[in-house]
């Protein structure tokens, strides 16, 4: 790809739809916050933090996950990260976002999720260049009383632009049929829903999600290649997968970017949006993630366009604020 290229994916106006905000902490920032709590005598210095990003397969990079959460216990911190990543939104020319937040995993900080959530906007509120809406994550490691719980917690502070709920986690452990009463509960809230389905586990994990949970979306999402009538349903109804490229190859989800199932996805018809996941985790941006189509896949200009325009009609914002960023985004010169 040569330079004018990256140079027009990086100015293009972008959506994102499967980024948690726990995993986009600057390593700047985070840095901060473990020097705050006494750090860890294994990582000494930011190169050390950079090279705790490095995973063997999918139960280390969700160990590492929890390591770095220990540095987030009070609500301050919360607020001082948000700003951190809006502002890193913002230099991507990210317009809007669907953020996941996961406040159970802060319990043992005695952190309520009411007061993280009021402490994460306003620390968002601090960039308001970039719009972004939160998305509770229900952490399916936790069992499903609690996420109930957290469900509740989070329907009290909605107005704080909490829009829906996710379930990530350990999927390979726990399948999505043990939170069926909990999402049919955020379904009669009026909260959209979505679920990590086919990233740890199979293609019967994206079933399950669609036909048990009855997501909206599907993060991730990619193993659904495995079964033909899964595809089958997926471009029926055109469920929209929100695929981590990127992600998927650092935890060793697919062997390599060459192997990974976007372009039959995409071929197929099925409705995909392109996401970072965990960017700070694995040092990648939005666009990175449509260089990397370009270069391995040959996606075109006009097909890598084609999927932000999918972001946007994929997203839950109402019709005239998705009208409204196509119109931004259509006034882009190629």
């Amino acid at each position: 790809m040569d330079n004018s290229q990256q140079k027009w994916l990086e100015s293009l106006p972008k959506v994102e739809l499967h980024l948690h905000l726990e995993g986009a902490i600057p390593l700047e920032t985070l840095w901060q916050l473990a020097q705050k709590y006494g750090g860890d005598p294994e990582v000494p210095n930011r190169a050390a933090l950079l090279q705790k990003f490095t995973f063997k397969d999918f139960p280390h990079f969700l160990e590492t996950w929890h390591w770095k959460n220990q540095f987030i216990r009070e609500y301050d911190d919360f607020t001082f990260f948000a700003e951190a990543v809006a502002r890193d939104l913002f230099a991507q020319k990210i317009r809007y976002a669907e953020v996941f937040y996961s406040p159970g995993d802060f319990e043992r900080y005695n952190l309520k999720t009411q007061e993280i959530t009021a402490a994460i906007r306003k620390g968002l509120e601090r960039v308001p260049e970039t719009r972004i809406a939160l998305i509770a994550d229900l952490v399916r490691d936790r069992e499903p009383a609690k996420a109930a719980v957290t469900l509740r917690e989070v329907n009290e502070v909605r107005d704080l632009g909490v829009i829906g709920v996710g379930l990530g986690g350990s999927e390979h452990k726990f399948p999505a049929a043990l939170f069926k009463g909990v999402f049919a509960e955020a379904r009669h809230l009026g909260l959209h829903i979505t679920a990590h389905a086919g990233e740890a586990a199979g293609a019967e994990s994206v079933w399950d999600a669609v036909e048990i949970l009855k997501v909206e979306r599907v993060g991730h999402g990619i193993r659904a290649v495995e079964d033909e009538k899964v595809l089958d349903i997926l471009v029926e109804r055109q469920i929209p997968l929100e695929v981590c490229p990127i992600s998927n190859v650092c935890t060793g989800v697919v062997i390599s970017m060459k192997e990974h199932p976007i372009r039959r996805l995409f071929d197929r018809g099925v409705a995909v949006t392109i996401n970072t996941d965990d960017p700070k985790m694995f040092g990648n941006t939005l666009a990175q993630e449509y260089a990397s189509l370009m270069n391995m896949f040959g996606f075109t200009k006009n097909e890598i366009k084609g999927l932000i325009l999918k972001a946007i009609d994929s997203s839950w914002l109402s019709s005239n604020e998705k009208l409204a960023l196509k119109t931004e985004f259509n006034s882009q010169p190629d």
